[in-house]
């Protein structure tokens, strides 16, 4: 009965000693994908998240400011159209001064 204890102690020990060997293993592979991950990543011109945020953040309010001021040339356009027409009326009417 010692003898498969002790076999089987040797078994358990063993196996452990290869989990954490193939745990070591991993843990080198990882790294060495993260690092080529990240050369790879680096030679793509990427932009990170806060300059893509903030490029953003200028195009949505360029873009309000372009809605406010198409908003305000129509109505200029739509009073200058009222206020030109009696101009106009009153233009062709000639006075006469007696």
């Amino acid at each position: 009965m010692q003898s498969q204890n002790r076999f089987f102690d040797d078994m358990a020990r063993v196996a452990g000693g290869a989990a954490s060997a193939l745990s070591g293993v991993r843990d080198e592979i990882e790294a060495r994908l993260r690092g080529q991950l990240e050369r790879i990543l680096a030679g793509m011109d990427l932009v990170s998240r806060e300059e893509f945020e903030a490029v953003k953040a200028m195009a949505a309010k360029a873009r309000a400011e372009q809605e406010d001021l198409q908003r305000r040339i129509a109505e200029l356009e739509a009073g200058g159209k009222r206020s030109a027409a009696p101009r106009s009326v009153a233009a062709r009417k000639k006075r006469v001064i007696p």
